[in-house]
């Protein structure tokens, strides 16, 4: 008889962290201590409180420990699974004051993390085995699938996903049901759904995170969709760097068959519908829909004018809805629970809930659903738990790439598709990025654009050319060459780009340089007539000094200059014995080892 569970983060972040070394491990003190039938290991997908893997969970007390290692699974084993003593020193520390010191078996949904959150595409992430399909049964798996199939009409299925307000979660927020109305009437010997589990922004892993840990969601919600529409066929397009989820799906996909969930005749209905998985080669454009189902075809990912739209002529040149992987969670849920229970979440225009993979400068990195109309700061202080060693919040770039920054100014905006459009930002797939007062707004725009810069397939000239000699005027403001004449060139450059692109890449590459002209034009002006980056980040326009008063003579920082730049002077400030040290910025390279060596606090950048 099974007296306790014990769940172990199975997701990627984790998995990197030795989550596979803890679970043998357990596996072996638990056969070495006779509790193999008592205790039962359960490998789940992402908890979310990434920053804190590898995570441990023990149940049904609902102990949390946080950062454990091979070695501490025998005193977990030892101590709390045979004599039910909690290992007070992993458990995680919340900082809550609502919970008291010796409050050390808290709830991993009482948690500053988890208590405002509302997870619905992430609910079953970190609950269930994404491995055995009994346990997506057990918490309601494929009963939406059973309910459209036996109950509903395929006009009804469209019409509870237009009442719920669900909007894609991918990128622009088009209207769910909108999209499989449009191609639902269309007439055709063979229509197509497709899932776009791309996921291309740096920092984004949403969608990755929800096949690792609840896959047959997925195959549920693409079965409903092509019931809908009256497509038989769908495809998965996931890249090939997210092995684990790649893995996990297919798996999932030959349960799904085993159990006759995909295939011919699903539940009795006359209903065909079957699933394959294809594998992108990482692509940033393909992305967008129609780039994604030219790769799909075994084409070069490029996109194609529209109209026509997919919803008449998509995928082989059949009918086809896309959707990404955070927008297909969400269906099961509104068919069995009703579009008004989703429309209860959010606000006006933007229902339900969001995931944001929240990174940067931020305490708690990791996952993150909230309703749509969460503040920004809620998110990160609430949440988040606020910017690390006593910084100061900046800003943060939602969307990724094609997205825009929100200043600190503005960290009380709530957050859906209409208010982020509003002041110049957009919600993307839900990559969150953190940053603090350190951040040089301008080295930021300049990464994005980089990114994009390589990603353009090359196929429009706004786009393959204009993001280039955007990104070369950025260089030349960094590095202490710019001039205003450049930032009026920007600005002018920016909108021809985002009008004459081809595809959505091209026409919100631009996005971070708006967003950051906006609202930090005085860093792009200090860039150009001060030669100085105020957030110190820019390394052509910084310099390295030595304060005489402070510095001991010790000579640790001239030890670690590779260029050997750093001289002994003839000072000796006053209490010390030694004579100071100088700096030579003709020669100095800017690698900051003498910065980061000196522990008298000596050495600083301007």
């Amino acid at each position: 008889m099974i007296r306790s569970q014990v769940l172990i983060c199975g997701g990627t972040g984790c998995t990197s962290s030795g989550s596979k070394s803890i679970q043998k491990a357990f596996s072996d003190e638990l056969e070495k201590q006779g509790l193999k039938g008592e205790i039962k290991l359960v490998q789940t997908g992402c908890f979310g409180l990434c920053a804190l893997g590898p995570v441990v969970i023990v149940y049904p007390d609902g102990t949390f420990y946080s950062q454990v290692q091979a070695k501490d699974v025998p005193e977990i084993v030892e101590e709390h699974l045979l004599k039910g003593r909690v290992v007070e020193r992993l458990v995680y520390n919340e900082t809550s004051a609502e919970i008291k010191d010796h409050d050390i078996n808290v709830s991993l949904n009482d948690t500053d993390f988890y208590k405002t959150q509302n997870r619905v595409a992430l609910r079953n992430c970190g609950v269930i085995d994404p491995e055995n399909i009994d346990e997506y049964i057990a918490v309601d798996g494929y009963q939406a699938l059973g309910k459209v199939l036996t109950e509903m009409k395929p006009e009804d299925v469209i019409q509870v996903i237009k009442d719920s307000g669900l909007r894609g979660r991918g990128g622009g927020g088009f209207p769910t049901g909108f999209k499989w109305a449009l191609c639902a009437p269309n007439k055709a010997d063979q229509k197509y759904v497709v899932c776009n589990a791309d996921e291309g922004d740096p920092g984004a892993f949403m969608d990755r995170s929800v096949l690792e840990g609840d896959p047959h969601c997925i195959i549920e919600a693409m079965a409903i969709c092509g019931y809908a529409i009256g497509a038989t066929q769908g495809y998965v397009y996931v890249r090939a760097e997210y092995p684990i989820a790649v893995a996990r799906l297919q798996l999932a996909i030959n349960q799904a068959r085993e159990y006759g969930l995909l295939g011919k005749d699903i539940f009795g209905s006359g209903f065909d519908f079957d699933l394959h998985i294809r594998l992108g080669a990482g692509a940033f454009v393909c992305g967008e829909e129609t780039a994604l189902m030219h790769s799909i075809e075994g084409n070069r990912g490029e996109p194609k004018p529209r109209p026509p739209f997919p919803a008449v002529k998509g995928l082989f040149g059949k009918p086809t809805v896309e959707n990404n992987v955070e927008t297909f969670a969400n269906v099961p849920q509104i068919i069995l629970k009703g579009a008004d229970w989703f429309a209860s979440m959010g606000t006006e225009k933007s229902k339900g809930t969001k995931v944001f993979a929240l990174g940067g400068k931020i305490k708690h990195t990791g996952l993150v659903e909230v309703p749509m109309g969460t503040t920004l700061r809620d998110i990160i202080y609430n949440i988040g738990g606020g910017i690390p060693n006593g910084k100061k919040f900046k800003a943060a770039q939602t969307g990724g790439p094609s997205g825009g920054c929100i200043p600190a100014k503005l960290i009380d905006t709530e957050i859906d598709y209409d208010n982020l459009t509003a002041i110049g930002c957009m919600m993307g797939s839900g990559g969150l990025i953190v940053m603090d007062e350190d951040t040089c707004m301008v080295d930021i725009a300049r990464f994005f654009l980089d990114f994009t810069v390589d990603e353009s397939c090359g196929k429009c000239t706004p786009c393959r050319v204009g993001t280039k000699r955007l990104l070369e005027m950025l260089d030349k403001i960094i590095s202490g060459k710019g001039t205003l004449e450049d930032i009026d060139q920007l600005e002018e450059l920016r909108y021809y780009i985002k009008a004459n692109s081809a595809c959505g890449l091209g026409q919100t590459a631009p996005n971070p340089v708006l967003a950051t002209l906006k609202f930090f034009r005085d860093e792009y002006i200090a860039h150009v007539t001060d030669k100085k980056c105020p957030a110190g980040v820019c390394k052509d326009l910084l310099t390295y000094t030595i304060d005489k008063e402070k510095c001991i003579g010790c000579g640790v920082c001239a030890g670690n200059c590779p260029v050997n730049t750093i001289h002994k002077t003839d000072y000796i400030a006053p209490g010390h014995k030694l004579a100071s040290y100088e700096i030579d910025p003709s020669k100095c390279v800017k690698c900051n080892a003498c910065l980061s060596n000196c522990k008298f606090k000596a050495i600083s950048k301007q």
